[in-house]
């Protein structure tokens, strides 16, 4: 209930933002109003992309734009024109809704004392989810190279915006053997994910899982050397704190309040080897946004 109250609040934030259609260059669009005071900051989505525009004293609109170069660095010109317009050393800004709005609040309050506003830094969200897949431990020794599945939890921590570059998450799985491959092991894992392909509906991300407490059972069969018709089975049971750093992508895709997810684990590792079979580890979920 809690859920479903905060996400109607946010819908009716959302539509209550002032939004007005302009014309820049020839072109007409509808664009928010975020700050209103000497300058203002008005900035929409187009096509899954944010473009961010100030407005003077004298109602002119202007672009705060970054363009990546031929040397492939970003020019950062957005900052060039923020000084230019508002006379303020805008270096540390970022082209971002909060860092952008947290600047233009301040140069509004530095020439009119009246002016007040709302300096709260941004606020986490998360993410809850469910997952379930096949592996074939790729860095587990598996002569036979077999699968089992696994199903696992998380939860995901990142910065309240629409479209999160980074993000952590807490994740448990665990992974029962077969007749096949006796191995079975839960591993709690803390990582970090970085969206190089962020849309508000989709997005495609790397991730490493930089730290891992694994618990394991071997199961081992053979024969007894004294007596050839004893059959002897041993548990081998281990747990440990690791370190590895294990790489892979994954792919969310919205779907009502939260995102059907396809992870693509175990890629590779810094500081584990693989065991010489291609690496298969494929988990798809869904995870809900609290």
């Amino acid at each position: 209930m809690k859920t479903l109250v905060l996400f109607l609040a946010l819908s009716f934030t959302t539509l209550t933002i002032a939004q007005n259609t302009y014309t820049f260059n020839n072109e007409k669009i509808e664009l928010k109003t975020e700050v209103e005071g000497d300058y203002d900051l008005l900035w929409n989505t187009f096509e899954g992309r944010y473009r961010y525009f100030i407005k003077g004293q004298n109602e002119a609109l202007t672009e705060l734009t970054n363009t990546k170069g031929t040397n492939n660095k970003y020019d950062n010109a957005y900052q060039t024109t923020l000084k230019a317009t508002t006379g303020q050393d805008a270096s540390k800004v970022k082209l971002t809704l909060y860092s952008l709005k947290d600047f233009i609040n301040q140069v509004n309050a530095s020439s009119d004392a009246s002016y007040t506003y709302n300096s709260d830094k941004p606020k986490l969200k998360t993410r809850v989810g469910i997952f379930s897949g096949l592996t074939n431990h790729p860095f587990v020794v598996n002569p036979d190279n077999k699968s089992v599945p696994f199903f696992g939890a998380e939860l995901e921590v990142f910065q309240d915006n629409p479209t999160p570059k980074h993000s952590g998450f807490l994740n448990i799985r665990s992974a029962g053997d077969t007749d096949d491959f006796k191995y079975s092991a839960t591993q709690i894992a803390l990582g970090y994910r970085f969206r190089f392909l962020n849309k508000p509906s989709f997005n495609i991300y790397g991730q490493t899982k930089f730290a891992t407490f694994t618990t394991s059972k071997t199961t081992i069969t053979y024969q007894d050397p004294n007596n050839t018709e004893t059959i002897i089975i041993d548990e081998v049971k281990n747990s440990g704190f690791d370190v590895p750093l294990i790489f892979g992508l994954g792919a969310d895709y919205k779907l009502g309040n939260g995102y059907i997810t396809l992870v693509v684990d175990s890629l590779f590792a810094a500081f584990i080897d693989n065991e010489g079979n291609f690496p298969l580890d494929l988990a798809l979920g869904y995870k809900l946004n609290l």
